[in-house]
């Protein structure tokens, strides 16, 4: 079977979630099944076999980020002829499925990483973009032969978002870890390389500058930490001048008040990630939105403690009180995420943060849990079978 995989990132250009989650979805597929994959992403040219980049055409270079998306999805879709499926990953990859799909009469798989109706806050960076992707997407869904959600929570959203959906084509696969690539390591030298002193306890959070990583919050409850306690901030790829801004003055502000405030706003490498993370006593996930979340996959490998928002497949991930905690919250319904009463999640947040810190025979139990239940449920050549089976009852339905 020949699938093509199109995707905005692949590596070296990853930024987000749903590029760990195509690289390591086409390694196992290509390794545990009899599947031929193709893919097609975005950025510069690539060595790797099996894998075309694509950019926009001359004449986009001063266009609105989503149409030169559209223009870029174009260019994909002469190559993906004489496929037998193709697989899209998220809004910026599905015309090029939604094209392929009319166009040849192939079936369309798409996998959700996120949804647009529960982005709202992305008309700050794409302005009247938001409109189109927003219709790419749901053009894309409404549509698709199957629709994979990364978590039961971001199955319920899709079934919310687009109703149209029918149930049968909806269908949940986890995301995955490559559990050899991501476990602890412990390297003193190599994190005071990076301005951290792992001598002392310390929180860490990874994440991109955006408003659904819901860090402005949790630089808020950072401040009833106690002032023993070191805070790392792997924070870059703002989405706007203003988030960055916002994030910019709370870190300036929160360092007038305690030490040991570490903010590395490059992208760190693989093996530096690692060694971060070994280096912390609790890792935390702020987040008001998140299908899933890998990073939180990458802190359990690496034997943390997760404290992390009651939303999305968060919960579905973190089980609370054997591999972390679960902050609650309760949000506005009008797709942003926003807390009803952002004062109390604050609250609330500072406060399990403090009870994990306080306890670190519990939370070195709590690490050692998640490990094994990262290496028990979420592995990818697991992931890939599930998919693989999409994939075949699709074209068994045809």
């Amino acid at each position: 079977m020949r699938v093509d995989l199109l995707t905005k990132e692949f590596p070296p250009e990853i930024y987000g979630g749903a590029g760990v989650h195509v690289a390591e979805l086409t390694a196992a597929l290509r390794s545990g099944t009899d599947t031929d994959v193709r893919v097609r992403a975005f950025g510069a040219d690539r060595d790797a076999d099996g894998v075309t980049s694509y950019r926009a055409p001359a004449g986009f270079e001063h266009a609105n980020g989503a149409v030169t998306t559209l223009a870029t999805d174009l260019q994909m879709v002469p190559d993906i002829e004489g496929s037998d499926l193709v697989h899209s990953h998220t809004w910026y990859a599905n015309a090029a499925g939604r094209v392929a799909q009319l166009t040849y009469g192939l079936p369309h798989v798409v996998t959700a990483h996120s949804l647009e109706p529960l982005r709202p806050w992305k008309a700050e960076q794409l302005g009247g973009g938001y409109r189109l992707s927003s219709w790419i997407e749901r053009e894309a869904y409404t549509n698709a032969d199957a629709v994979i959600a990364v978590s039961k929570g971001m199955r319920a959203d899709i079934a919310r978002s687009y109703p149209s959906i029918p149930e049968d084509r909806l269908h949940v696969v986890y995301n995955g870890i490559d559990i050899d690539a991501w476990q602890r390591v412990v390297d003193p030298e190599a994190v005071r390389a990076l301005g951290i002193d792992p001598d002392r306890p310390t929180v860490v959070f990874v994440g991109r500058i955006t408003r659904q990583k819901g860090l402005p919050y949790l630089l808020r409850a950072l401040d009833g930490l106690p002032a023993d306690v070191q805070v790392v901030l792997c924070a870059g790829a703002p989405d706007t001048p203003e988030i960055l801004a916002e994030v910019t003055g709370l870190v300036e502000d929160l360092r007038t008040r305690r030490s040991g405030v570490v903010w590395i706003d490059r992208m760190l490498s693989h093996d530096e990630i690692v060694r971060v993370l070994s280096a912390a006593s609790v890792f935390v996930c702020p987040s008001v939105y998140e299908p899933l979340g890998i990073v939180n996959l990458e802190a359990m490998a690496c034997g943390l403690p997760v404290v992390g928002t009651a939303t999305g497949g968060i919960p579905e991930v973190v089980a609370d009180g054997l591999t972390g905690r679960i902050v609650p919250i309760e949000q506005v319904q009008d797709g942003s995420g926003t807390p009803v009463d952002p004062d109390r999640f604050v609250a609330d947040l500072g406060a399990t943060l403090r009870e994990v810190l306080a306890d670190p025979g519990l939370a070195a139990l709590m690490g050692r849990a998640g490990r094994l239940r990262v290496e028990g449920e979420f592995t990818w050549s697991a992931i890939a079978t599930q998919t693989r089976r999409v994939y075949d009852a699709v074209l068994a339905g045809r």
